[in-house]
């Protein structure tokens, strides 16, 4: 949008010339008419008054030269119509009043049209600074929107990662029900196949079978969640039963390395609005650190995960190890992206964590465990806390 002519402004494009100019004939003429029809009623109401409101009318509406138009009109009709008997001085002083209000009018008109071009200055400013907001607006939603499908991205891989380190620990996982359920299946056969079949042994076998390939099923339907990729799902959440998950998920890879699994969750915890997914990736990646901690340590070796409630109704998951601890001098660096003590390790895992964990509106660190090793706290708000 250009910049506002003030010529334009001046010019009154809303009227055309024959308008304007017709404005002041027809004012002038209807002052004269008024003053005609109080001068038949014997009203002692002289014409200037009728032609002063004339000639501001024109100036108003139809603009400066009209508006003097409108004068020099007035001051005729005055002269040769209503007062043609006075003398010159008072034909001049009344020709001055006509001027000196013209004067003024046009002042005031010409205040108005600067004022109606500087709001319509105003207005295209305005205007262009709106596109130009608009356009950044849709440029940061096109950012933020690759940004939140990059770190999507990012944390999947991150959980893919994760699971093909306990590659061997969840076939071993899924192993077990598996072979139970071979076993049960092969002692219901033999019930079955003896010359008097023992029905009773062979349906409870039977039943065991069912019950270990379900066991199977939940848990390659548990990791295959960890590895599905979608759009962030957020719903009501038991955070217990997810730690019990996760729990149940790394059991054998803890039992792998002598390491004892201890829980203490409060029954009184609120639910919470949150992604399953991405909160069992950020128990499970803390687990796993702690389980990895504490592998080559000649001591104890014990992993406890502990949920309550905190102020202001905020809920709060630990992750308590007795591992090697933060690292010394880089403990305010362990959130930072890439920074790792693992010769393998991404260096994404705890940023990717407290990522998701901020973006429930919660927070997540770390703190030196005493007398030895480290605990991740992270709090989450409670469905109460959520105005959305």
């Amino acid at each position: 949008m250009g910049k506002p002519d003030k010529e334009k402004w001046n010019a009154r494009p809303a009227a055309s010339a024959a308008i304007r100019y017709g404005l002041a004939m027809v004012s002038v003429a209807a002052a004269a008419g008024l003053t005609r029809l109080f001068l038949y009623f014997h009203l002692p109401l002289a014409f200037n008054a009728f032609a002063l409101t004339a000639i501001a009318v024109t100036f108003w509406y139809g603009g400066t030269k009209p508006g003097i138009l409108a004068a020099v009109l007035s001051a005729l009709v005055r002269s040769y119509i209503f007062d043609p008997e006075i003398n010159s001085i008072s034909h001049v002083l009344y020709d001055l009043v006509f001027l000196v209000f013209a004067l003024l009018m046009t002042a005031v008109t010409r205040a108005r049209d600067d004022l109606e071009v500087r709001v319509a200055e105003r207005t295209a400013e305005l205007t262009r600074a709106n596109e130009d907001l608009k356009l950044e607006i849709a440029e940061r939603n096109r950012a933020e929107d690759a940004l939140r499908q990059a770190q999507g991205d990012l944390a999947r891989i991150s959980r893919v990662t994760t699971m093909g380190e306990l590659t061997a620990s969840l076939a071993h996982e899924v192993n077990q029900p598996i072979a139970a359920a071979v076993t049960d299946a092969s002692t219901c056969l033999r019930w079955l196949t003896r010359a008097e079949p023992d029905l009773a042994e062979a349906r409870e076998a039977a039943s065991r079978v069912v019950r270990d390939a379900a066991r199977a099923t939940e848990i390659i339907g548990r990791i295959r969640s960890l590895f599905k990729k979608g759009v962030s799902q957020r719903e009501l959440l038991d955070v217990n039963e997810i730690i019990r998950g996760m729990v149940d998920l790394l059991r054998s890879e803890a039992t792998r390395y002598s390491i004892l699994m201890r829980t203490e969750l409060s029954e009184e915890l609120p639910q919470i609005m949150g992604d399953r997914v991405q909160l069992q990736q950020v128990l499970m990646n803390l687990m796993i650190n702690g389980i990895e901690a504490m592998k080559d340590v000649d001591r104890t070796r014990e992993l406890a995960v502990k949920s309550q409630t905190v102020e202001d109704e905020q809920l709060m998951v630990s992750v308590s190890d007795t591992g090697v601890g933060l690292p010394p001098q880089q403990a305010d660096q362990i959130f930072n992206p890439f920074f790792t003590t693992k010769d393998d390790g991404t260096g994404m895992g705890l940023r990717i964590s407290r990522s998701i964990v901020e973006s429930h509106g919660g927070r997540l660190w770390a703190a030196d465990n005493a007398p030895r090793g480290a605990t991740f706290h992270l709090t989450l708000p409670s469905k109460a806390d959520i105005h959305e």
